[in-house]
């Protein structure tokens, strides 16, 4: 039996990297409907496609700036019109700006807190008004390492994380009673990933004044596991937390860091 049968999924930030391996996941652990939500709605629709191709699952993208109140319960909205309920939330959409702190301009570092600290609120509130009247549902947020420790020349991304540990503990006060339950995922380093690939190797070289290799060395260097933390890594957290084998776990943050975070 899949862990997650009959039940309904929404990933923000989904149209690739690890949000994308997320809402593949769901779909392969049973869920008969997967919302893919992003600002590239070309590539979300492309991953819902594929979802539907591979796994035989019913799958709609969804335009979603997290950001915007309005999108988000639009996401929602759309959601249970096209599969009835909505049973899990993943917040995975999130941005890094890493600078110094006398480099950072203030929009900066607002924008950080604006998409990885309120659109996980604004998500998490749009879900959770179905989920209440159901009285049932699971919410988990893609945190990071950098939430539970802070990260050198990346003080908006750190900041915007301790705070998403806040409201992941917040949030599962106060929707315990209506049988919701609300957990954070911490990865590690994904190396090979989308964002790394894409953008943090050189953020990181240009703000510790190292070369893209010895960046990659400096990091796998600190795990006590020896590799970076990978898709799967995180994948297989998120779906524990989506089932029922985690039905007496609420308001956690589960470190996917190799040992190198143990709190």
């Amino acid at each position: 039996m899949k862990r997650l049968q009959g039940k309904v999924g929404i990933v923000t930030g989904a149209a690739q990297g690890l949000g994308e391996a997320i809402a593949k996941r769901l779909a392969a652990e049973g869920c008969v409907g997967v919302t893919v939500a992003d600002m590239n709605f070309e590539k979300a629709q492309a991953t819902a496609e594929a979802i539907k191709a591979e796994y035989g699952c019913k799958a709609l993208a969804t335009h979603t700036n997290v950001t915007d109140e309005e999108q988000t319960a639009a996401m929602v909205g759309a959601t249970r019109d096209a599969f009835g309920s909505v049973d899990i939330l993943i917040a995975n959409a999130g941005i890094l700006i890493a600078k110094d702190v006398t480099e950072f301009t203030a929009a900066e570092w607002r924008k950080v807190i604006e998409v990885n600290l309120i659109g996980y609120f604004l998500s998490a509130q749009a879900a959770a008004r179905v989920m209440v009247g159901q009285k049932s549902g699971v919410i988990v947020q893609i945190n990071s390492k950098s939430g539970k420790k802070g990260s050198f020349r990346n003080s908006a991304y750190a900041s915007s994380k301790f705070g998403g540990i806040g409201l992941t503990q917040s949030l599962a006060l106060d929707l315990a009673p209506f049988g919701i339950r609300v957990n954070a995922v911490c990865p590690g380093n994904l190396l090979d990933g989308t964002l790394w690939q894409d953008s943090l190797y050189e953020q990181y070289a240009r703000t510790q004044g190292l070369t893209v290799e010895e960046v990659r060395r400096k990091y796998e260097s600190q795990v006590p596991l020896g590799r970076g933390c990978t898709y799967d890594d995180v994948c297989n957290v998120v779906a524990f937390l989506c089932s029922d084998e985690s039905s007496y776990m609420t308001g956690q943050a589960i470190n996917v860091t190799g040992g190198q975070e143990m709190r």
